[in-house]
């Protein structure tokens, strides 16, 4: 038994409003920039519907993921050496930018110049921020938001296409549901076994999948590798790019940006304990209905005295056993088995975990005007509803609709569990009973569910210094030109503002930077904001100091520790000095030169 450590991450699908807040601040923060603009590392798809990409899913068509060959192995779905050397200059299975889809923006000058008295009213058209040429939008990485379309475009779900025809002509009127997707970061990643290059890999302390970006040589074998398409090419960089699980955060204990701008709080973080030996083992089990019990075997119980021995031994320190003891990936995954991967049937042992939705099935009940939080009805809808339990089933559990209902039925005893308890009677324990659980188990696994805090949904132990050589900054998969981590001055936490090692700045440090409010100024560099600056006088920081030009003259005296480090508070006289007016602080002012220090120039009176 060789013990490792995964960071990962559960998301409660009932939760989920379709708000899209993770996917607009993820690429605020990673992707938005000049190769990356059709790019999303967080998307929110609505169920049924296309994905993003288009029919990712269909793996006839992309060859993503493995298959399990007649002895007992795994094998890359899209071939071995041979066939990547065969096809390294042409690959034949590979989403096209028609299937993402193309990026687009509005030619905003044509309002801007119109003129004042013109009898036509002007329009921003469209224009492809690819070629610059006019465009028709056609698509868009949520398209089909809210089942838009779906009388033309939801029969091509590839979940749809593997149910009856009924099923598939009838889904629609019966619910709808959002999914966010993230990388899986998968125990068994086919997109690092995919690359020629050997640029993808996965973390040995934390399990996260990266790309080093020195290596890759832009070969794409990995997009194809990946079943769900989480892997993507800078087409101005030539590198492929994906999700990093936002690990510098990850390794300050802070939650992913995603995570922590969640408007629902749907999404829980934290480490899982592993036994690595049985991980292809795992992979390889014959059946696709077998695949989730195997994976869920992998975990180990971290609070077994034989676990926590074998993990000290193999060198995971004691505070991390710990937050996996605290851990509610655990608990939702392994203790109430309420949490199912995505498409297991992959091979890869997906690390990102969601609970299917069990709101479908309470607004079709309640619908019909029966009580949508009766123990009796909700069990009763659950095994006649098929429809949502064989879609749910594709997604979940590689169409075996058992896990599904158990998870549905535990949810919905632990909605009627608790409403007795809330309305001041008697709570009826044969609901707990009836689903395998006890009452104090379900009012447990509520408070996880529906009240828990910050701290019990976030438990992520901080990296440690003996460690950091392997965790360098300069390291990160963006790091490059345009990327976040390439040395330039960025605001909430989007770089450094130099490019050393982690190790090299302190834990403090890089942490207060990961949760400033305003933009901190690396020190040696000067910051101006131009935008209060009034444009008399030379300013230090504006201009850099040149070869053939004089020294500028010494800085005022600031005595604001904040602006000594280079922060901003809310000031009445922004740009100003402190206790200063903006015409006081002109050069040649008496109280500019009032702050001069004691060696022949003035001091705060005026006087020499």
């Amino acid at each position: 038994m060789k013990v490792m450590a995964q960071m990962s991450m559960v998301m409660n699908l009932d939760k989920c409003i379709g708000c899209h807040t993770c996917s607009v601040t993820c690429k605020q923060a990673w992707t938005n920039r000049t190769g990356m603009e059709y790019v999303w590392f967080n998307n929110v798809e609505t169920r049924p519907g296309l994905g993003y990409p288009r029919t990712y899913q269909d793996q006839e068509r992309w060859g993503g993921g493995w298959v399990r060959t007649k002895r007992g192995k795994v094998k890359l779905r899209a071939g071995g050496r041979l066939k990547k050397l065969a096809t390294i200059f042409s690959n034949p299975k590979m989403p096209t930018i028609h299937d993402y889809y193309e990026p687009w923006t509005y030619e905003y000058d044509a309002l801007l110049s119109a003129p004042a008295n013109s009898r036509h009213t002007p329009v921003a058209r469209p224009k492809s921020l690819l070629t610059g040429e006019p465009t028709k939008i056609e698509w868009s990485a949520n398209w089909d938001d809210n089942l838009g379309g779906s009388q033309e475009i939801a029969t091509l779900d590839p979940v749809l296409k593997h149910m009856n025809d009924h099923v598939a002509m009838e889904f629609e009127k019966t619910f709808m549901f959002y999914l966010p997707r993230i990388c899986e970061h998968c125990l068994n990643p086919s997109c690092v076994a995919s690359c020629p290059s050997g640029a993808m890999y996965k973390r040995a302390e934390d399990g996260i999948v990266l790309v080093d970006q020195e290596q890759c040589r832009g070969w794409r074998m990995c997009v194809t590798g990946c079943p769900y398409k989480k892997v993507y090419f800078n087409h101005k960089t030539g590198k492929a790019e994906k999700c990093t699980l936002c690990y510098p955060r990850i390794e300050v204990g802070l939650p992913t940006v995603c995570s922590e701008t969640c408007v629902g709080r749907l999404r829980y973080l934290g480490l899982v304990l592993y036994d690595a030996d049985r991980v292809g083992e795992a992979a390889a089990v014959e059946g696709e209905h077998d695949l989730l019990a195997a994976q869920r075997s992998v975990f180990l119980d971290p609070h077994d005295p034989e676990v926590i021995a074998a993990a000290r031994r193999d060198g995971i320190p004691a505070d991390w056993v710990e937050a996996a003891q605290n851990s509610p990936i655990w608990r939702l995954i392994s203790d109430y088995e309420v949490a199912l991967p995505l498409h297991p049937e992959y091979r890869t042992l997906p690390m990102v975990w969601y609970i299917p939705p069990l709101s479908p099935v309470v607004d079709v009940v309640t619908a019909s005007g029966n009580d949508g939080e009766d123990a009796k009805t909700l069990l009763t809808a659950l095994s006649t509803m098929r429809i949502p339990l064989e879609y749910l089933a594709g997604l979940f559990s590689a169409g075996d609709t058992a896990p599904v209902e158990k998870t549905l039925r535990r949810l919905a005893a632990m909605r009627s569990y608790m409403r007795d308890i809330n309305l001041g009677e008697e709570p009826d324990e044969g609901i707990a009973a009836a689903v395998g659980m006890t009452g104090v188990e379900i009012q447990e696994m509520y408070r996880l569910l529906a009240i828990a805090k910050y701290e019990e949904r976030y438990v992520i132990p901080t990296a440690h210094t003996e460690v950091a050589q392997g965790l360098e900054e300069m390291a990160c998969s963006l790091d490059f030109e345009g990327g976040p981590g390439m040395g330039g001055t960025g605001p909430f936490g989007t770089s450094s503002g130099v490019p050393q090692p982690a190790s090299v700045e302190t834990f403090h440090a890089l942490k207060e930077r990961q949760t400033a409010d305003n933009p901190h100024t690396p020190s040696g560099r000067g910051r101006v904001n131009l935008l209060n600056w009034d444009g008399r006088g030379s300013t230090s920081g504006l201009f850099p100091p040149g070869s053939g030009r004089a020294p500028e003259p010494e800085s005022l005296t600031v005595t604001d520790p904040d602006a000594a480090a280079g922060t901003f508070r809310d000031d009445p006289n922004p740009g100003g000095f402190p206790g200063i007016s903006r015409d006081d602080a002109r050069p040649g002012s008496d109280a500019a030169e009032g702050h001069r220090d004691a060696e022949g120039h003035r001091d705060a009176e005026g006087h020499r």
